[in-house]
């Protein structure tokens, strides 16, 4: 530390070096011709000026260009990379030179195309439906999502909080989700809400040199209603089927029996055979109703054209229309007709005025 202290600026050395260089010949030359010492000092003094000044001249552009270095790389050590040195000398040092702006520009390209880069993961992950948490291991979180914020009723990003002191205002099943530490289905009750189901798959990366844990959430109550209707669209056609199994017989077995009433003329067995046949065509039409329900195709979903929709549907059922222009509805055209005479047709059946169905 203290030879750099004491070191001698490399202009100052060079002259140093010139001038040495120079005056050990002119000491021998005047020694060997035995000059007085007026005339040894002249020399001497003479030498000394211009040797300086060529070494001077000489080591400007070399110090020029280093300290041109030198400030380029204070500037890598800051992040700036968008300097560049204006030295331009076609020698060792002017290539050196190019060398470094060739090397900064990449540089520059490549740390925007990280950015960008950075910014379309940023917003990908911003948008997502699936909430994302990451903390390091001294517990505080450097990354959040929006999905990950309503989650935990937060109004504010969570990075830089600690990652205890948000468990503990977490709601309680979703505390012990994250405390068990590890991937699973849980359910957290809402007072808004019904239940929601959630999976939490986590994960240990390291980053930096320092170990990250990664917490992402994925609300499955949509998949599994979607699952739930499927099991239960493929219980009601089994059910449909054993029971249109058994009703097939039943009426014909209730027709032959009404043929055979008929001969003995007993008005309350005709009675007991009506109210049987009665029976059983509201269970075939019950029957027939779920297995309608079941039956139904995938929904195919488009931009809804309301005005020519309910246009057609205005002239099968009397009704008042009240809708804005400005109303985009994406849904399977067939389903929501159908859906929209069964409530018109209901409507119309109980007895309301045309004037109060809208």
């Amino acid at each position: 530390m203290q030879s750099n202290k004491l070191a001698l600026p490399i202009t100052e050395k060079i002259m140093l070096l010139c001038n040495v260089s120079a005056l050990i010949p002119v000491w021998i030359i005047c020694w060997l011709t035995q000059l007085n010492w007026p005339l040894l000092i002249t020399t001497t003094l003479i030498t000394v000026l211009l040797a300086s000044y060529l070494s001077f001249r000489l080591s400007h552009t070399l110090v020029q260009g280093i300290k041109s270095l030198e400030t380029g790389l204070l500037n890598f050590k800051d992040g700036e990379l968008a300097t560049l040195l204006a030295y331009n000398s076609n020698d060792e040092l002017g290539k050196l030179c190019q060398l470094y702006n060739q090397t900064a520009k990449q540089l520059r390209q490549e740390r925007q195309w990280i950015y960008q880069r950075e910014l379309m993961l940023d917003k990908v992950l911003q948008s997502s439906p699936q909430a994302v948490l990451l903390r390091n291991d001294k517990g505080f979180i450097v990354y959040s999502n929006y999905s990950a914020r309503d989650l935990f009723n937060a109004k504010t990003p969570l990075e830089g909080s600690q990652f205890t002191h948000l468990l503990e205002n977490a709601h309680p099943q979703l505390n012990n989700a994250l405390t068990r530490d590890s991937d699973g289905l849980f359910t957290l009750d809402t007072e808004q809400q019904e239940s929601q189901a959630w999976h939490l798959s986590t994960g240990k990366l390291l980053l930096n040199n320092q170990y990250h844990y990664l917490y992402v959430f994925k609300q499955l109550t949509r998949e599994l209603s979607r699952q739930e209707v499927e099991v239960w669209k493929k219980v009601i056609r089994i059910i449909s089927h054993e029971l249109n199994n058994s009703l097939g017989p039943m009426s014909s077995m209730l027709h032959s029996g009404q043929l055979l009433s008929e001969k003995i003329d007993e008005p309350r067995l005709r009675r007991v055979f009506a109210t049987i046949s009665e029976r059983i065509k509201h269970l075939n039409e019950f029957v027939q109703g779920y297995g309608k329900f079941a039956k139904l195709p995938t929904p195919q979903p488009i931009t809804l054209d309301w005005p020519m929709l309910l246009g057609q549907l205005q002239a099968q059922w009397s009704y008042m229309i009240e809708i804005s222009k400005e109303v985009t509805t994406f849904a399977d055209p067939t389903q929501i007709e159908q859906l929209l005479i069964n409530l018109l047709k209901n409507a119309h059946e109980s007895g309301s005025a045309h004037e109060h169905i809208r």
